[in-house]
Order: C-alpha cells, then sequence, then structure tokens
C-alpha cells in the first residue's frame, strides 16, 4: 500500500518519507479500513519532530490519529455487516506505530466510527481530535445552559466546534479571533460577540461584550499566553479547560489568585479522556450529523504525496480550520 512514514525526528521536508509499505493484517477485534482522507493535528507534527523521543524504538511511524474511508474487511469478533461502512476513525496512531497517513489501517472496531452519508471524507478526518476535544471543553464539568464562556481561538480547529456546542447547550459565547473574517465566522455560529486578542487589554474587552459580567467558563488555545487576561474576566467558582499551550510550554501558575476564586483548571486531550467522555462525544457528533447541525471548516486538503506540505501548514500557522491529506494522487 502507499503510505507515509518517518524513520527519524526533524523537519518535515526532511525525514517524511512516501512509498510502499505493507498492507496491515486485520486482527481480532480490528476493522480494515481503506483511507480516502486523512486528518493532520498539532500532536501529529510535535510528534515527528521528537516531542516522544521512545517513539521510533520500534521502527518508522506511520503518523496521524484521525482520517476517514470504508471498512473493507473484519477480524473475528467483528460483525461482517460492517464491510462497506463509510467511517470516521480516532485515535489510530495512539500507543502505536500504524497511523492513517497511508491506504490503509487496521483499528480496534471501537474507534472507527459510522459516517453518516450526508457527510463528507474530508469532514470525516477532522472529528477525531477538532471535534471531540471541544465537546469535552465545552461539556466536561456539567450544564452550561444560561451560562457565559469564552472560547479564545473561535475560529480554530477546536474553537470553531467549541462555539458551535456550547451555543446548541444554550450557553452565551464570547469568542476571540484576530481578523474581520474570523470574525464573522464566528458571529455567523451564534457568538454573542468577538473580541481581538491581538490587543493587550482584550480581557477588558471581554468584559465590555458581557456589560461587566465575568464569564462562567473558559475555553482556551493558548493557555499559558492568555492565562492573565482570562484571570481578569473570568467569575470565581468558574472552570478554565484548556487544551494546548503552544507560546508558553512551561506557565507559571499564580497560584494564590486561582485559588481565592476557587478556579477549577481542566487540561483536555482526547487520547486521556474517560471512556464515558470519548462515547459522549461521539454520540453527540453523530447526532450533530445527522441532523446536519455541525459546520466544518476545512481549509487545506493535499495529496498524500505532498505530506511534508500540510506538516508545514499546521507548524507555520496563521489559518483557522482543519488541514487533510488526501489518499487521491495530485496527478
Amino acid at each position: 500500500m502507499k503510505a507515509a512514514w518517518f524513520e527519524n525526528f526533524g523537519s518535515p521536508e526532511d525525514v517524511l518519507q512516501v512509498g510502499e509499505q505493507p498492507k496491515p493484517i486485520t486482527e481480532e477485534g480490528q476493522v480494515l479500513v481503506k483511507l480516502v482522507t486523512s486528518g493532520v493535528n498539532p500532536s501529529d507534527v510535535k510528534k515527528r519532530a521528537g516531542s516522544f523521543p521512545n517513539l521510533l524504538d520500534g521502527g518508522l511511524v506511520i503518523p496521524h490519529s484521525d482520517g476517514a474511508g470504508v471498512i473493507e474487511a473484519v477480524g473475528n469478533g467483528v460483525s461482517p455487516s460492517r464491510i462497506g461502512e463509510r467511517v470516521w476513525i480516532y485515535q489510530a496512531q495512539y500507543g502505536r506505530r500504524q497511523g492513517t497517513a497511508a491506504e490503509y489501517v487496521t483499528l480496534d472496531a471501537q474507534r472507527v466510527i459510522k459516517l453518516p452519508h450526508n457527510t463528507d471524507f474530508d469532514v470525516g478526518a477532522c472529528l477525531g481530535i477538532p471535534a471531540m476535544t471541544s465537546h469535552r471543553c465545552v461539556h466536561a464539568d456539567g450544564d452550561i445552559n444560561g451560562q457565559t464562556l469564552l472560547i479564545t481561538g473561535g475560529a480554530g480547529r477546536v474553537g470553531y466546534y467549541a462555539i458551535q456546542w456550547a451555543v446548541m447547550a444554550g450557553a452565551e459565547v464570547i469568542t476571540t479571533a484576530s481578523n474581520s473574517s474570523d470574525r464573522d465566522l464566528c458571529l455567523a455560529l451564534g457568538a454573542k460577540a468577538v473580541v481581538n486578542h491581538r490587543e493587550e487589554d482584550w480581557g477588558q474587552q471581554v468584559l465590555v461584550a458581557t456589560s461587566g459580567k465575568k464569564v462562567d467558563r473558559v475555553i482556551d488555545v493558548e493557555f499559558g499566553a492568555n492565562l492573565p487576561q482570562i484571570l481578569g474576566c473570568i467569575a470565581p467558582n468558574g472552570v478554565i479547560a484548556t487544551y494546548s499551550s503552544t507560546q508558553v510550554k512551561t506557565p507559571s501558575l499564580p497560584f494564590l489568585d486561582m485559588m481565592y476564586m476557587d478556579l477549577t483548571l481542566r487540561m483536555v486531550i482526547v487520547y486521556a479522556m474517560p471512556e464515558s467522555a470519548k462515547q459522549a462525544a461521539i454520540e453527540a457528533i453523530s447526532i450533530a450529523l445527522e441532523q446536519e447541525k455541525l459546520e466544518h471548516r476545512v481549509t487545506h486538503v493535499v495529496p498524500l504525496e505532498k505530506i511534508s506540505k500540510a506538516h508545514e501548514l499546521i507548524e507555520t500557522g496563521g489559518f483557522g480550520g482543519c488541514v487533510v491529506v488526501s489518499m487521491e494522487s495530485s496527478e
């Protein structure tokens, strides 16, 4: 099968290879998926760059955890009725070396979810990390109906879905964005107001948008950099759910300030979410897809042979939306 892989850590252009690899064998409890698309997330490029030093101890790695395609075969213990099913995939390259940047992947059947016929494979490749992370951030700490949520980076991969989950659940949403087009996207999704996180006092601008009422919860994309502003606009007993801190990798916590406010700090990553939370997210995603209640933002689709470009896009940033690798050749 055609696949992409790396055998050393480094830059995308230096270490990512595309060629032939053995087609995986379907074992008990697994399904074999013929992939159409593969989603690229920050965790994928961090792994390739060496964030998990022991990752290559067992040999080469086919990257990416998210993807979408069609079940071609099933192992013992899996109903043959699943053959031919359109599916989306999550956690393909978690705790193992075989991911979705290939024509085929085998995976435990519970990680392979039915994709409704009204949903494109491009979208299917964006559900695992972005949609599931956002659902967990929004719903992990109880009912939000009637609460005010601040979602930083509302036009980004996770923030875009978080706005929608929050609005569906009855929350009032304030979000941040850095340009007019992203601002318009957030408002179209149901945000009440959008502030510019490039401005030094954006936390105070949140309070202006809420007429002085502090927010109940924060869904945050840059914890270390954003924390000082968040502390100025979050209410006592509030919750900060964060899933990234790229700019400030080792944040310093003002412990007493946060303790006196009785704040809850939740860190979210799909791989470590409780199974009950994963299933709750999957059920919500399935219903929303079937009822066409979710908007999606796929901004880049590149062929497998140009996978290094996909990784470079994630590393460079500067845009919202998902990056998808297509198994179809550009030739």
